[in-house]
């Protein structure tokens, strides 16, 4: 194991912490945006961060967030754009020379080899558990009982490849409690209270795609199967055949883009694809009514906190995680339009500022110096976060 590195700034040890992550590309949004800001967090509190991420061609840059090192990966079809890190040999030659004090891996599938890696190299190792193994095989048509099967399979591989799971919500714990796996921490995920603020509710952004007397909707989200992206089309058709007027749009790209275009034909929806401009993003949902999470594995949601922070009300699938993430300030409802339809109406009922009040508190539970202190704990780093990490 390699010697840890010192801060002398600081005072305290400071570690060379190895990310490795697959599925993360450039229209990526909420792995992609934890990332950054626990990379950012564990800069801020002295360490080094270095991430590594599949892409087109090699490259090694420094960022905000740390070294970033990209490796060639090939494409996954039917994805949208995903790649994953293919090359096992090159990927731990990279490892030999960076020679980690932790390694934090976002992938348990094609990736669980690193735990092996890890395990060999005496270095502690963490898998984070950012979906649950068998709600995305459920999203993808696999039956109840085999998909728990399956997962529970996978998920007993997992916990005893690495040192430790980190599981974001208890939500996402449950899968692991079920197979008896006692390695497993909580850490939640966070969001930037100041970037993302009422605020940013911008009258003009509003008119762009609604007016007065209509319903704003929004939903921020990756149009692949196991997001479910159709839901919030459904919940759309049912307010308008109520008489509601209303308008849905729809941030975020991805495979099922054409097909769900098609299938919105005569709906008042706007397809924006990949809002790469933070600002306008952070406008949009600041200024939206209510905000659609229809994704029923979602075990975070980071999305959804993003716009709570906006201060915008959020409607949840209640077979996800977000349940317990927006508390009672959103409504949830099953997973088909008519009761996601039922729950934005419930929500429109209670004043707006009232609603927009309750949906910005509770997302000040979740600032992202909380998310990095738990997720250095689980490396069993030192947890002094600076203040400036909000």
């Amino acid at each position: 194991m390699s010697v840890s590195r010192i801060d002398s700034g600081a005072g305290v040890a400071a570690l060379r912490i190895v990310r490795l992550a697959n599925f993360v590309a450039p229209a990526s949004g909420g792995l992609r945006t934890a990332l950054r800001e626990l990379g950012k967090g564990y800069r801020a509190a002295g360490h080094e961060s270095v991430l590594v991420v599949p892409g087109e061609r090699v490259s090694d840059v420094e960022t905000e967030q740390g070294r970033v090192i990209t490796l060639p990966g090939p494409l996954l079809p039917g994805t949208g754009g995903y790649r994953v890190l293919a090359d096992k040999r090159r990927v731990a030659r990279l490892l030999e020379e960076l020679a980690p004090d932790r390694l934090e891996v976002s992938d348990r599938t094609t990736l669980r080899w690193t735990g092996r890696w890890a395990r060999r190299a005496r270095i502690p190792a963490v898998m984070v558990s950012h979906e649950t193994a068998d709600g995305v095989l459920r999203t993808w048509g696999v039956p109840e009982g085999a998909a728990r099967r399956a997962a529970d399979a996978l998920n007993v591989r997992t916990a005893h490849s690495y040192a430790r799971v980190v599981c974001t919500t208890e939500f996402a714990e449950r899968e692991f409690v079920r197979i008896g796996a006692r390695n497993v921490v909580r850490a939640p995920l966070g969001v930037d209270l100041v970037e993302r603020h009422p605020a940013l509710r911008d009258p003009g952004v509003r008119s762009r795609y609604a007016r007065v007397d209509e319903t704003l909707l929004v939903t921020c989200t990756r149009l692949s199967v196991e997001k479910r992206p159709g839901t919030a089309l459904d919940a759309l058709e049912a307010l308008v055949r109520r008489g509601r007027r209303a308008v849905l749009v729809v941030a975020g790209d991805g495979p099922l883009r054409a097909r769900l275009e098609q299938r919105a034909r005569g709906l008042p929806v706007v397809f924006l694809g990949h809002v790469s401009d933070r600002g306008l993003l952070g406008a949009l949902q600041a200024s939206a009514d209510v905000c659609l999470a229809p994704g029923p594995a979602e075990t975070f949601g980071l999305a959804a906190l993003e716009a709570m922070a906006c201060g915008t009300p959020v409607v949840a699938s209640a077979s996800s995680a977000l349940p317990e993430v927006i508390g009672s300030s959103g409504a949830v409802a099953a997973d088909h339009g008519g009761a996601f339809a039922d729950a934005v109406e419930m929500l429109l009922e209670r004043p707006s500022a009232a609603r927009r009040e309750a949906a910005r508190t509770r997302a000040e539970c979740f600032g992202w110096r909380t998310a990095v202190a738990a997720f250095l704990a689980a490396h069993d780093a030192p947890v002094t976060v600076p203040g400036g990490v909000r």
